[in-house]
């Protein structure tokens, strides 16, 4: 009995991890958390949260208040025919997705508004707005003009990478335009520059979403174009004292941005 117990070698531990660390090809490829969900799905605590794991919540109580404490569903039980932003920013953000979301995709529009603002000559193969999908069930995500309102975003932003596949993008676009009243404090109180920052975190807050990207775009005002003092600049990257909606977009990729992605870019 004793000789059985004796038996496993010492280096046999060592030769397990070695693949890991002795293949960098292999440590290093895309593939690698996808072997590790697959695991962690057969155990338990994969159902404890099989949306992306939260590091640490961004928020704190008070920046979640609103000042309008009544119901959503009731706030909007009214239709409000707007387009919240104007045509410029639209504009900016259909060539957005027209760059960014391939032809034949499924995406998933949360928060969408009663206009679409995807490009009307791009096929896609499903557009839906229900967040209660199956795991893997969408290219893209899109949340236009509507993040500022969200009092629970490290849980919604967890719930876009599960239903999000592999290479998958999540889209965050905004402007200085809100609903005061049902935007949450933390938003309310921001600058544009802290609202940029704000959305970072929400990505960031969420383990497996790459490194946030983020496209700026400020209009000049027609108005002050030629104000060149450092207030007027100042005030218009702020997003302030401009002619139109200023641009902010924010976006990530789930566990990798894929090569296609680098591609496009490149020509």
């Amino acid at each position: 009995m004793l000789p059985i117990h004796a038996k496993p070698k010492p280096w046999h531990p060592s030769i397990a991890a070695n693949p890991q660390t002795s293949s960098p090809l292999r440590f290093k490829t895309r593939l690698l958390p996808l072997k590790i969900s697959s695991t962690l799905n057969e155990n338990e605590e994969a159902n404890h949260y099989k949306a992306g794991r939260i590091k640490r919540l961004v928020l704190t109580n008070e920046g979640r208040t609103k000042l309008n404490t009544f119901p959503d569903r009731e706030f909007y039980a009214f239709p409000r025919f707007v387009t919240h932003v104007d045509d410029g920013f639209i504009a900016t953000l259909t060539d957005l997705y027209r760059e960014r979301l391939r032809p034949g995709s499924e995406i998933l529009d949360i928060m969408s508004s009663w206009i679409s603002h995807l490009p009307k000559e791009v096929v896609y193969k499903r557009v839906d707005q229900k967040l209660e999908m199956e795991d893997g069930s969408f290219n893209a995500v899109l949340c236009t003009v509507s993040v500022q309102y969200l009092q629970q975003p490290e849980k919604v932003f967890a719930e876009v990478f599960r239903v999000l596949r592999p290479g998958g993008v999540f889209i965050v676009s905004f402007s200085n335009r809100l609903f005061y009243e049902k935007a949450i404090s933390a938003w309310r109180d921001g600058t544009a520059y802290g609202r940029v920052q704000l959305i970072l975190q929400y990505f960031q807050c969420i383990e497996g979403f790459t490194q946030p990207e983020v496209i700026r775009k400020l209009p000049t005002a027609a108005n002050a174009q030629d104000d060149k003092s450092p207030f007027s600049w100042f005030m218009k990257w702020l997003g302030l004292f401009s002619g139109s909606d200023p641009f902010y977009a924010v976006i990530a990729y789930k566990n990798f941005k894929p090569v296609y992605e680098c591609d496009e870019i490149l020509h």
